[in-house]
C-alpha cells in the first residue's frame, strides 16, 4: 500500500503530523455538520497539538495496516483538505474485513468527490490489501450517505440497534457491506 493515490480529480494522502494545521482547519470549517453525526468531542480535539497526536497515531496505524485514513485534496487546490476516507478496524486472519468511514467538506458536496474517493479506497482494500469485506454504518436519517453507499454497490444488511451513543442517546445505525467479488473496481 502506498501513502498517496490519485484519482481523476483528487489526491488521497496519509498525512504526517506536520499537517495538523490543515486537518484542524478542515474540522473547524465543518464542525457544526460533523458533530451531528459523531460522538461528542472534547474542546481539546480542536487544537493543533491534538491534531498532531492524531496524525502521528494514524500514520503509525497505516504503516501497520491496522487502520488507514486518507485525507482528500482537489488536484487543483492541493493545500486545502476537502474530505477524509478511512478503512478502520482492519481485521485479518479468517475475517479479512474492515469498516469504512468518510466525511467531506460541506462546501464541495454533490460534486461526486465522496464517490470518487471511496471507490479508490474500495480498490485499495480489495486489490492491494486483499480484504474480503468492507462494512459501512450510517444513521437511518442520513439519506445522502445511504444513497452514496447504494451507488457504490454496498448492500443494506439491516439495522444495528442502539449501537452508538451520540449526544447522550443510544442510536441505531444502518449496516451496509460490500464483498470483494461484488465490487465494481473503477
Amino acid at each position: 500500500m502506498k501513502m498517496n493515490y490519485e484519482t481523476e480529480r483528487l489526491s488521497l494522502k496519509i498525512l504526517p503530523d506536520t499537517a495538523a494545521e490543515q486537518t484542524l482547519q478542515f474540522y473547524l470549517d465543518n464542525k457544526e455538520v460533523f458533530e451531528q453525526y459523531e460522538a461528542d468531542r472534547s474542546q481539546n480535539f480542536y487544537t493543533i497539538e491534538h491534531q498532531k497526536t492524531l496524525l502521528h497515531c494514524e500514520y503509525n496505524l497505516a504503516v501497520k495496516q491496522a487502520a488507514v485514513r486518507f485525507w482528500v485534496f482537489e488536484k487543483d487546490c492541493p493545500e486545502r483538505i476537502v474530505g477524509t476516507v478511512s478503512l478502520q478496524d482492519i481485521r485479518r486472519g479468517f475475517y479479512q474485513t474492515c469498516s469504512l468511514g468518510y466525511k467531506f467538506d460541506q462546501r464541495i458536496w454533490r460534486r461526486g468527490y465522496a464517490k470518487e474517493s471511496i471507490a479508490q479506497c474500495v480498490w485499495i482494500a480489495f486489490e492491494e490489501m486483499k480484504l474480503h469485506r468492507i462494512e459501512a454504518l450510517t444513521l437511518p436519517e442520513n439519506i445522502p450517505s445511504r444513497k452514496l453507499l447504494d451507488a457504490l454497490g454496498f448492500a443494506w444488511e439491516g439495522t444495528k440497534r442502539q449501537s452508538v451513543k451520540l449526544h447522550g442517546s443510544w442510536r441505531d445505525h444502518e449496516v451496509y457491506a460490500l464483498l470483494a467479488e461484488e465490487a465494481k473496481l473503477y
